[in-house]
């Protein structure tokens, strides 16, 4: 079985939410090292603070970067694999939810998403002496329809078909998994009227009502645990506080409705 112990990662939107808890997680489970990638510069810079009064120094840096921009986002792996001489694994957790600001979320939420896929395949496979995995993290949002966010719905749509089909490659030592996370208590729920229409927001304000929110280090504890044991292409789903479930898209054949 795959070992946290001595590895390498790199995590993208690794300031806030469900990607500083699982820095944290990792970290606490024996990893040697972690990059920590975010645009937000003040808030990744106080995670290193954090990461080095707690584990210690040299446990993790901090890159600055927009995961939409593939120049920025390589200059990650190339930090990463300057610092720590390694890199085992990659957590494409970075995205936001902006119903307004529709074309960021589509190149922050699918191009990030596919950057970090090759960029990862390239380096898993160039410098890790041992066996890689990606980690994919789309949401339940990507399993279902929903009218109040559409767009975004369609970014985890997108990262679902992407992380499920690059794991049927012959990627040679690399794992590929997605992970779909239900209601979580992160910032992206945050001041949500600028983030949708004024229908969208009255809709999405009832839908909420009925969330049943998990805490974003429950989420993190369960991705430390489908990195050590989750096969290749498989696709989890970690909801309500309770442990994380595997499931399988059908073929299309099997959905027929007449």
């Amino acid at each position: 079985m795959f070992k946290l112990e001595g590895k390498v990662a790199l995590i993208t939107g690794g300031a806030s939410g469900i990607g500083l808890s699982t820095v944290k997680e990792l970290l606490a489970n024996g990893l040697k090292a972690i990059t920590v990638v975010d645009f937000n510069e003040t808030a990744g810079q106080r995670v290193i603070e954090e990461v080095t009064e707690e584990f210690g120094a040299n446990r993790a840096i901090f890159v600055k970067a927009d995961v939409g921009n593939v120049t920025e986002f390589r200059g990650a792996f190339e930090a990463t694999v300057e610092k720590f001489d390694n890199l085992d694994i990659v957590i494409n957790n970075a995205g936001i939810m902006n119903e307004i600001e529709w074309e960021k979320m589509i190149n922050t939420n699918i191009n990030g998403t596919i950057h970090g896929n090759l960029l990862a395949l390239e380096y898993l496979q160039r410098k890790s002496s041992s066996e890689g995995v990606i980690i994919n993290v789309a949401s339940v949002a990507g399993l279902r329809i929903a009218g109040y966010n559409p767009i975004y719905t369609a970014t985890k749509f997108a990262i679902v078909a992407a992380s499920c089909s690059l794991s049927m490659e012959k990627n040679s030592n690399v794992r590929i998994i997605t992970v779909c996370p239900g209601p979580t208590e992160t910032p992206i729920m945050e001041n949500v009227k600028s983030k949708f229409s004024e229908n969208q927001v009255e809709v999405f304000a009832t839908v909420v009502k009925g969330y049943r929110f998990q805490s974003s280090s429950h989420v993190s504890k369960q991705i430390s645990a489908i990195i050590e044991s989750g096969m290749n292409g498989s696709m989890w789903v970690i909801e309500k506080g309770e442990p994380a479930y595997k499931i399988r898209m059908p073929q299309y054949e099997k959905l027929r409705h007449l």
